[in-house]
């Protein structure tokens, strides 16, 4: 009867990748973390469907376009595919906080379109980020969340996810 998918998403900059003050602007800037192919491919083997939800004002704020944007997560999925995994849909939100969209997060309308897209049930879904928002956003969506921090890195949460 119940035919919805359960659901890791992720953040990107600070989860996936180096976080910078000043935006990773273009794939020159990207330095992705070690490990990540692990932990998705991990989660992906134990059914999960993969998403990444990021903020990317700085396409807004005219620090960086779309196609960069594409690009940078091209890159990351080139990087995971050539160590066995993927990352199932990238999802940004380009607007300033000034804007007031429902798809920056901590709204959670970019969780509503992936969970419509994917037939996901968010009951069954966890937000792995790296800020209150990526929290807020997930929680307000009816999700569970880890926030990553020093003491708790994406291996450990990965693990956390897996024996709940």
């Amino acid at each position: 009867m119940n035919n919805f998918k359960k659901c890791i998403f992720f953040d990107r900059d600070g989860v996936l990748n180096k976080e910078k003050k000043n935006y990773v602007k273009n794939i020159g800037e990207l330095e992705i973390f070690p490990n990540i192919s692990e932990s998705i491919k991990k989660l992906k083997d134990h059914g999960f469907v993969i998403i990444v939800i990021t903020n990317q004002s700085g396409i807004n704020r005219g620090f960086t376009t779309h196609e960069n944007v594409d690009q940078i997560h091209l890159t990351l999925q080139n990087h995971l595919k050539q160590n066995g995994t993927k990352i199932d849909r990238f999802y940004y939100c380009p607007h300033r906080p000034d804007e007031n969209c429902n798809c920056r997060k901590p709204k959670p309308g970019l969780f509503f379109k992936a969970s419509d897209e994917f037939k996901l049930n968010l009951k069954l879904c966890w937000m792995i980020g790296d800020s209150d928002t990526d929290i807020q956003a997930a929680i307000t969506a009816g999700c569970k969340a880890i926030k990553i921090t020093t003491n708790n890195d994406l291996q450990q949460s990965v693990q956390q996810i897996l024996n709940s």
